[in-house]
């Protein structure tokens, strides 16, 4: 009798659940895996130049400076030089809206950073990335086209290289040095094609003082690197250059950095190449309405080597007993502390934060006044609830920096010159000149009285893009405790997140299913007995 009822309730779920098995692999399942979507990607194909530059007679001018280089380009590639003028590459400022409506210009010249505090006063260092020739002052001449560098993203010889502190001028022949060669302006001009990555990178990669100190997921292994650390360039893949996602068009160049920009215009998207419906999975699909493809496919960043995490401006000045600057490294050779900069600290393979981001941001400018701490000095808006937000990894950048403690604003700092008693940080290491001269560059009012206090940058991550098979899993998120997104709590998350009133219900359906089997077996057992 045991054994005929065992095999009865066994047979009673067999006829219960197998129905529903069979149902959900015909019909739902099959609704959810489509066919994979075929993605038609224009890669780019090896490119050759139309014209042959070395034929050019203009070119073979004895060049003697780098402007006569613009002046010969010019004369053949007419209008290249008011587009140039147009660009954010060239002012360092965009026009923005305001939060309180105000409109304002804002960009690299002029918004307050957490690294060298701001490159306004630092012109002779900072402006050896700018896209120009000379940029070491208030007096450069910006109307005028000749100041623009047309070799620095054309340049396919990679020997042309602008020296430190020389405002974005090569070394001369009687400054040249073996790391800083004088540039053969000839030999580079009639070399010149598309700007690859190292064109891009020789800024992008460097900008902060050194390798992957900003960004993160922007480094100089991405010159010739796998897919393992990012997909697009990897060697063994695509093999990308910069210019093949951020596109141009009359020298504007597609992307947004948001630590300077502020708009959700002229951004790149990965549905350029890959749609918005790339897996062919109807559920994975529907997490794009709400989560940037970043998100799950870069896992980590600094994936070859550190980015810094906190520059700590407070601990800067110490020396050694003599008096000489003290350079402490990690064991990874990053300086980790250093008297003219202070304290840092580095990391590798770092998960990132995340936060929801609409393709909107504002900024902690000049005039603005510390209210909370840590100051934000960008700010990404977002929330669950905004139709354009999606959930975004990035990098934080945090650090501790000097404010004007009567008038609540953040301070500038002088930090380069190329003699000590000019007043400049690095060389003098006297925190009261340094600030002091840097607002007096900027015509901005100073107490006089200054502490450190801290304050956080927030970097989208957008590179090093792991393959597929290491994209995250859905248990790295819908998960209880330290998932990925732990943090971000404005919003329901299946698997992370306890709703009592979702429990109840699924509770009270499980509870009320099994009173029904049970009540089904018992009434076909009484009946089959009595």
């Amino acid at each position: 009798m045991k054994n005929s009822l065992t095999s009865r309730v066994i047979t009673i779920l067999v006829v219960l659940v197998l129905p529903g098995f069979i149902i959900y692999q015909t019909f739902i399942r099959a609704k959810m895996q489509l066919e994979p979507h075929q993605v038609e990607i224009a890669f780019k194909a090896d490119h050759i130049s139309s014209v042959d530059h070395s034929q050019f007679a203009e070119l073979k001018k004895n060049f003697k400076q780098p402007q006569e280089v613009t002046a010969a380009c010019l004369s053949c590639h007419t209008g290249r030089g008011e587009e140039v003028m147009a660009t954010a590459h060239w002012t360092w400022l965009r026009e923005v809206s305001r939060p309180n409506g105000e409109k304002a210009m804002i960009g690299k010249a002029n918004i307050v950073n957490n690294f060298c505090t701001g490159t306004a006063g630092n012109n002779g260092s900072c402006m050896r990335c700018h896209i120009g020739y000379g940029w070491k002052d208030k007096t450069f001449d910006f109307s005028n086209q000749n100041n623009i560098d047309c070799l620095v993203c054309h340049d396919q010889t990679r020997t042309f290289i602008k020296k430190k502190g020389g405002a974005g001028m090569p070394s001369t022949p009687e400054e040249a040095t073996a790391e800083f060669p004088a540039p053969d302006y000839n030999y580079i001009a009639q070399n010149v094609g598309r700007p690859d990555r190292h064109n891009c990178g020789v800024c992008h990669f460097f900008g902060g003082g050194d390798n992957n100190v900003k960004h993160g997921d922007l480094e100089k292994a991405l010159l010739s690197t796998n897919k393992n650390v990012d997909v697009h360039m990897g060697v063994d893949g695509k093999n990308m250059d910069c210019i093949d996602c951020h596109t141009t068009e009359r020298h504007n160049i597609l992307g947004r950095s948001y630590s300077v920009s502020a708009d959700n215009t002229n951004r790149i998207s990965c549905e350029q190449c890959h749609t918005s419906t790339p897996h062919g999975n109807n559920l994975l699909d529907n997490h794009y309405r709400k989560i940037a493809c970043q998100t799950c496919h870069i896992p980590e960043f600094a994936k070859v080597n550190s980015t810094v995490m906190y520059w700590d401006w407070s601990q800067a000045g110490r020396t050694k007993e003599d008096g000489g600057f003290i350079t402490e490294t990690d064991t990874y050779n990053n300086n980790d502390y250093l008297s003219i900069k202070g304290r840092f600290v580095w990391d590798r393979n770092v998960k990132p934060d995340y936060t929801w981001f609409n393709g909107t941001a504002s900024h902690f400018l000049y005039e603005d006044t510390v209210t909370e701490l840590p100051v934000k000095i960008n700010t990404l808006y977002g929330n669950a609830t905004c139709p354009d937000s999606k959930i975004w990894p990035i990098k934080i950048h945090r650090g501790k920096q000097p404010f004007d403690s009567e008038y609540k604003t953040l301070l500038s700092m002088k930090v380069y010159a190329k003699h000590q008693g000019e007043g400049a940080f690095w060389m003098d290491l006297d925190f009261d000149r340094s600030i002091a001269l840097g607002m007096e560059y900027e015509n901005r009012p100073y107490s006089g009285k200054w502490e450190h206090l801290p304050t956080e940058v927030y970097w989208p991550v957008n590179h090093m893009v792991s393959p597929k098979e290491k994209a995250l899993k859905c248990v790295d998120c819908h998960t209880r405790g330290e998932g990925r997104l732990a943090k971000l709590q404005d919003f329901y998350l299946p698997g992370r997140d306890r709703s009592k009133v979702a429990d109840f219900g699924g509770m009270s359906i499980i509870i009320l299913s099994l009173i029904g089997v049970f009540t089904h077996m018992m009434l076909r057992i009484f009946r089959k007995n009595f």
